[in-house]
């Protein structure tokens, strides 16, 4: 079954940290971009991060201020976004997306990528 399988959500403190996974399944990452969006309630899906799976480039979104890592083992079918210091306003349903190609100047945009894994919920509170 062709399908991306996101894991790692949860309840976390302000300040803790969460390791999410989307792993690809029946098909392989290579020569795509993997893309993190998250969805808090009542706002719009917003793109977190991009990694290009062929050369390993990322982008973030600016706001994170560094807190997040996006990565992938090399050959790997699994992309982790490590997440740092997390704050209240980091509290979204998080998901994972994939496109062939690059991460484009439209990385952001959910529009632009048209495979997507299920969301996980990722709650920070004390």
């Amino acid at each position: 079954q062709v399908q991306l399988v996101v894991s790692g959500g949860g309840l976390v403190q302000p300040g803790g940290s969460l390791r999410l996974s989307c792993a690809a399944s029946g098909f392989s990452l290579t020569y795509r971009a993997v893309g993190w969006f998250r969805q808090a309630p009542g706002k719009e899906r917003e793109g977190v991060s991009c990694i290009a799976t062929t050369d390993g480039s990322t982008v973030y979104r600016d706001s994170l201020e560094g807190r997040f890592t996006i990565s992938r083992e090399t050959g790997s079918d699994t992309v982790s976004l490590e997440m740092n210091n997390l704050r209240p306003e980091d509290t979204a349903i998080y998901t994972c997306a994939t496109k062939v190609g690059p991460c484009d100047d439209n990385w952001s945009l959910a529009g632009s990528f048209r495979f997507w894994g299920q969301g996980t919920q990722v709650t920070v509170s004390s």
